[in-house]
């Protein structure tokens, strides 16, 4: 029988107690890897899954769990920077303290996992990052400025680190989802004035007509991942229900389809 994807890899990842993190360490584990899941509280978790409790903003936390997490694996071959918060607000909305405060988690903290992880990675055969970015790099989204600037720092971070450790064996690469249905975007449904509404338009955003389930995106990370696609790296793969490239014309009659078609035939 054919040995397991990713049998005898270790991976790490970030916010991997609930939402996107949980469903890419349960995704990984299934595929084989040994999976180490860092978060504030990782709480109780499925069987397969070893918590490693640490708050990413602390380098001296994230360096103790690193090292804890490489005793009890035996080495570093995958991590997955997941972790992040989000921002709502124009770029007046939200004070300097609130702008540190988002940026610290989603890029610094993505560093910081980033430059304690490297020395482990080195050692590794199939070593590779993906970072977890958003659409929202790249795509000019109402009421996000705050949380755009933080992914598109995350994007121009996956690129440049991709340069420099390529020569080191160290794939980089970033997945960018579109808006995906977690437990966060619940909660946020139960607080609106009109729920109901609210779903139809999240589901609205993407051309499928739904938002992006937790499974896809990490289906997309373990692919990344993998230590099949040893020549993929410096890559962002958009998980995003066509939100980025896809325009489509709104529904026309049958009248108006016919008279198209006359016209594209002279």
């Amino acid at each position: 029988m054919t040995a397991p994807e990713f049998d005898g890899l270790v991976a790490v990842v970030t916010g991997g107690a609930s939402g996107i993190g949980l469903a890419t360490a349960e995704e990984l584990s299934a595929r084989g890897a040994k999976v180490a899941v860092v978060d504030l509280a990782p709480g109780v978790l499925p069987e397969g899954l070893q918590g490693f409790a640490a708050d990413i903003t602390s380098r001296d936390q994230v360096d103790r769990a690193v090292n804890a997490i490489v005793a009890w694996g035996g080495g570093l071959d995958i991590l997955i920077n997941n972790a992040g918060i989000p921002a709502v607000g124009t770029v007046e909305a939200n004070d300097e303290a609130e702008w540190a405060r988002v940026f610290d988690v989603n890029v610094f903290g993505t560093v910081r996992m980033s430059a304690a992880a490297l020395p482990h990675l080195r050692r590794s055969r199939s070593a590779c990052i993906v970072n977890v970015c958003s659409i929202a790099a790249l795509s000019g989204m109402p009421d996000r400025a705050l949380y755009s600037a933080t992914k598109g720092a995350v994007y121009s971070l996956t690129l440049a680190m991709a340069t420099d450790h390529v020569h080191e064996g160290v794939r980089v690469n970033c997945v960018s989802p579109g808006t995906v249905h977690t437990p966060f975007v619940d909660r946020n449904l139960a607080r609106a004035d009109d729920p109901a509404a609210e779903l139809a338009a999240l589901n609205a955003r993407q051309a499928i007509g739904r938002m992006v389930a937790p499974e896809e995106v990490a289906s997309a990370v373990a692919y990344l991942a993998s230590p099949q696609q040893g020549s993929t790296t410096g890559v962002a793969l958009n998980v995003d229900g066509g939100f980025t490239n896809l325009r489509l014309r709104p529904p026309v009659t049958t009248t108006r389809v016919a008279m198209a078609d006359e016209s594209d035939a002279s």
